[in-house]
């Protein structure tokens, strides 16, 4: 009996350290974990503005753009500021070329390091846009998986969902 508890507790060891590296594990009440289908569509309505803005617009939801999900279509909280919005400005679109690893669901891609102003995965390199750095405070950047998808409203831009969280900031390729 007093081996048996002893192997017990050896395994506790082993395990417990791996099981805390993800914490607050199965995100947020947005989706966090099953990505979106696609990509917003781009925005037609009137823009809303960045001033003290509050994306937890419903209890237990984020105040950071996410992606809330009724079952039949995901909404993209966040990205409704139109083509004009002065903070996704760029003057030189995709000045580093275009990501060609492949978006949406299909490819998870596995952050390997970094932060908010250069992170890497499968060899391609990003930067999260300046506007959009706090709402990445939670980001894993070694060890999150993200979906990137295409921004149809903000030239030059990607949309960076973080698979844990169920949140997305805007990224820029900066290359492989």
């Amino acid at each position: 009996m007093k081996a048996y508890f002893s192997i017990l507790a050896l395994a506790l060891v082993v395990t417990l350290p791996a099981m805390a590296q993800h914490p607050g594990g199965g995100g947020h009440p947005t989706g966090g974990g099953t990505p979106p289908a696609r990509a917003p569509e781009a925005f037609h309505g009137t823009p809303q503005t960045h001033d003290d803005r509050n994306y937890s617009h419903a209890s237990g939801h984020p105040n950071v753009p996410h992606v809330d999900r009724d079952g039949k279509r995901d909404n993209w909280v966040g990205h409704d500021t139109g083509k004009d919005d002065p903070h996704y400005h760029m003057d030189h679109p995709f000045e580093h070329g275009r990501f060609t690893g492949g978006f949406g669901p299909s490819h998870r891609w596995h952050l390997g390091g970094g932060g908010p102003g250069r992170f890497w995965f499968g060899g391609f390199y990003f930067s999260v846009a300046p506007y959009d750095v706090g709402f990445c405070d939670d980001w894993l950047w070694d060890s999150d998986d993200v979906i990137i998808y295409d921004d149809p409203d903000h030239i030059g831009w990607y949309l960076a969902y973080n698979v844990r969280l169920g949140t997305y900031a805007h990224v820029e390729y900066l290359g492989a």
